[in-house]
């Protein structure tokens, strides 16, 4: 009997041992606490920046995995409240929307992004009448980014199976974000297609793989191809690198190291888009990547399983596509001396990047009096308005509301029946009515029209949607 009971009490205070043991010790991540990889599938702890297995970096498919926009959405009275929405993809950081905003606060420049305060923001609607790009609009849906992209899966592949789109024009703009979705497309593609494999389709003329573009996805998806032994070519419309050539900031920041193939890690902190590219020949030079420079390609056709691109040289047949050119597509060219020089933009993101500075804005349609309008808003900026006709047309009429108010206010000054016949270092040569004249200037930012890349897009098959991206808690307010 004493042996049973010293049994029993052997049991009872191991048990107690035991569960207080499982008391103290940390619960094992369970399936909430993880989510899958959107490219391989494997477990990810919430919050990480990589996935475990494949190194894909989380922040990548913040937009992929995005669902697509109802056709309803923030159409509904019995949403919510009334609140400013501000279009991320469209957003120039001009601050116009801010100073006309009625409510201290519900409107702030966060980098070169409007930020609404879902709290303070009464849906007054003054933001959306002073946007010179139509960017906000009142909603009574959640407080989203709404952006319009190209449809892609995991491996930046699109709906046309085969084609891959990367990069600013898969609607992610930042450097590092660029080179890593260059790289996993093109890893993606060497998967299919394995050096050595017997080939099923096209002839010994055929690419393996066409890479558009020789922007930061552009040359990461070349080299990665380079590296594995395909047959490619990276095909630029422009000089190297044009699409970093004609960024149109002064300064550029990669706040964390990014791993660029055959280079090693790349970091560049609060440099200038000069020294990037730098940094980028190096890389061509050294890896031996080949980039054929001025041909820009026209046409891309899919035929027979194959891709058929037209260019302003030659017809070349691909069995890949990897599209990595820009958000900004093919624009018009002025054709004048000194139109290749660094000052050049035919795009502008970042206004408040050319705070002080003397602008020479060319063109009369809505894209020119828009960019015009809002670098006017900057503190210090002069700003000339170059067109070729005596006036406006086929511009709408809030448009030109606008730059009559900033003109009235000596902040425009309107050059019209002008045409720019060279742009040097510090001025440009203007020939007008009155003769020929030179406007001291620092940057020029041409706005005469162009082919848009999406349209390009749809007519080669390729889906463009409308996706929400949430704000975070963090955005919404105002520190």
């Amino acid at each position: 009997m004493g042996t049973l009971l010293s049994i029993l009490g052997f049991t009872l205070v191991s048990a107690v041992a035991v569960w207080a043991q499982l008391r103290t010790r940390p619960a094992a991540a369970s399936a909430c606490d993880t989510r899958p990889c959107p490219r391989c599938n494997a477990a990810v702890p919430q919050g990480a920046m990589a996935c475990p297995d494949c190194q894909a970096p989380s922040q990548l498919y913040e937009l992929v995995a995005a669902p697509e926009a109802a056709a309803d959405a923030g159409a509904s009275a019995t949403a919510g409240e009334p609140r400013a929405m501000v279009r991320s993809d469209m957003c120039v950081g001009c601050g116009t929307c801010v100073a006309a905003c009625p409510e201290p606060g519900a409107l702030t420049m966060r980098g070169k992004l409007a930020v609404v305060d879902k709290e303070r923001c009464q849906g007054h609607g003054a933001c959306v009448a002073a946007c010179p790009l139509g960017a906000i609009a009142v909603t009574t849906g959640e407080a989203v980014n709404r952006v319009a992209v190209p449809l892609v899966d995991a491996n930046f592949e699109s709906n046309v199976p085969g084609l891959h789109i990367v990069g600013e024009l898969g609607g992610r703009g930042l450097i590092k974000n660029a080179i890593n979705e260059g790289r996993m497309a093109m890893e993606h593609v060497v998967a299919a297609l394995p050096p050595g494999a017997p080939r099923t389709d096209g002839d010994a003329a055929t690419l393996d793989v066409a890479i558009v573009g020789s922007g930061p996805a552009g040359l990461s998806a070349g080299i990665v191809a380079h590296r594995a032994g395909l047959r490619y070519a990276v095909l630029e419309q422009g000089s190297l690198s044009d699409s970093v050539r004609k960024y149109p900031r002064h300064k550029l920041l990669l706040a964390e190291p990014v791993t660029m193939p055959l280079y090693g890690d790349l970091w560049v902190a609060d440099t200038s888009k000069e020294n990037l590219l730098r940094i980028w020949e190096t890389i061509v030079d050294s890896s031996g990547l080949e980039v054929r420079t001025g041909e820009r390609v026209e046409e891309i056709q899919p035929v027979g399983g194959l891709f058929r691109l037209r260019t302003g040289r030659e017809v070349l047949h691909a069995r890949r596509v990897v599209l990595a050119m820009g958000r900004r597509g093919s624009p018009r060219k002025l054709g004048v001396p000194g139109e290749d020089l660094a000052k050049v933009y035919y795009d502008v993101i970042e206004m408040e990047q050319f705070a002080g500075r003397r602008m020479l804005v060319v063109g009369g349609g809505d894209s020119a009096i828009e960019s015009a309008v809002g670098l006017a808003n900057q503190r210090g900026t002069t700003v000339h308005l170059s067109y070729r006709n005596a006036a406006f047309a086929r511009v709408k009429p809030r448009n030109i509301e606008k730059l009559e108010a900033a003109v009235a206010r000596g902040r425009i000054t309107l050059l019209l029946e002008s045409v720019v016949r060279e742009i040097r270092e510090d001025v440009v040569v203007l020939e007008g009515a009155d003769g020929s004249q030179l406007l001291p200037n620092d940057e020029v930012v041409i706005r005469i029209g162009g082919e848009a890349p999406y349209p390009f897009l749809e007519r080669i098959g390729v889906r463009i949607v409308q996706k929400d991206i949430p704000m975070p808690a963090a955005d919404r307010k105002v520190s």
